[in-house]
């Protein structure tokens, strides 16, 4: 038997009389099996001598009890290893070699390639020591992640040229006032720009993300905290979660070094919709990450949203 196939092979094989192979194991069943006399005196058949020879009927009956004896055993040796090769292949197989025991699929979204988009000669990225500013001197644009395979991707968001209007992003929160209060935050921190992207999978999760530039990395985190997050709650409601608290269910270990995050869900009992959200802060920019669905916005999918969107930042 090769491991690799979990096939079995012939076992070497010996002749034997009528032109047939027996595997070498039944061999042994040959030769222990005793032999035949070399004169058997039949009284029902005449003899007109003392020592006369055997009838070839006799002989020919013990031969082929002897050609039953190889089969069987033969076929017994081949079973056996059949079964051995069979149960032995199944255990070296990986758990998605067998059909109905495949690993199922714990929700990850099927992203293409992502890189960071290349710096003008000379510059540090955003969150090197040497960038006092945490100055993203790559197009912010080009730092949005990129939508699933299969997404349907939400054209609202695209803006013009790349860049979204303030009023297309403040249309996330919840209320009038808010949107008021959040809109001169960003006008009084000299908001320079917005680029976003937007898409809905094909389970009806619908995905927005917006990078929020400013001048350097200290405005920028004071618009996240204490202006638009504190840490239980968020301080202003995106629309369809009036109710929220810090997310604690989020791993740590999805931490991305000097990368801010705030992430929020939505308190049961849901409306139409469960919105999970997360703010990011990281150099000069903040992200906003809304994701929500009919009945419920699965976590796996949201928490590797905001971790591929915070390396992307960093």
């Amino acid at each position: 038997m090769t491991e690799q196939t979990g096939s079995v092979e012939d076992a070497a094989a010996t002749p034997v009389e009528g032109g047939t192979t027996a595997p070498v194991e039944a061999q042994a069943a040959l030769s222990s099996a005793p032999e035949a006399p070399a004169a058997v005196v039949d009284p029902e058949v005449p003899s007109t001598a003392v020592g006369a020879e055997v009838p070839p009927a006799r002989v020919r009956k013990d031969r082929r009890v002897l050609r039953a004896v190889l089969r069987w055993t033969a076929a017994t040796v081949v079973f056996a290893a059949v079964g051995t090769s069979v149960a032995y292949g199944i255990t070296r197989m990986d758990r998605t070699d067998v059909p109905g025991l495949a690993t199922e699929s714990d929700g990850r979204w099927d992203y293409p390639t992502i890189t960071r988009p290349p710096l003008p000669s000379g510059s540090p990225r955003p969150l090197a020591e040497s960038n006092k500013t945490g100055t993203h001197y790559a197009d912010l644009r080009r730092l949005v992640l990129p939508a699933p395979k299969g997404a349907h991707v939400d054209t609202a968001l695209r803006g013009t040229d790349g860049w979204l209007a303030t009023k297309t992003f403040l249309a996330e929160y919840a209320t009038r006032d808010d949107r008021e209060t959040v809109g001169q935050q960003l006008t009084d921190n000299g908001l320079r720009h917005i680029a976003a992207r937007g898409w809905t999978t094909p389970d009806g999760t619908h995905t927005r993300i917006y990078l929020l530039q400013f001048d350097s990395a200290v405005v920028a985190d004071e618009v996240n905290s204490p202006g638009l997050t504190s840490y239980n709650m968020p301080n202003y409601a995106v629309r369809g979660a009036e109710r929220t608290m810090a997310d604690d269910r989020f791993p740590d270990r999805a931490a991305v070094d000097d990368v801010v995050r705030h992430a929020y869900d939505e308190i049961k009992p849901y409306g139409a919709e469960q919105v999970r959200q997360a703010y990011l802060s990281a150099g000069d920019t903040l992200a906003l990450i809304v994701q929500s669905r009919k009945g419920a916005a699965k976590a796996v999918p949201f928490q590797q949203t905001v971790v591929l969107q915070s390396q992307l930042l960093g």
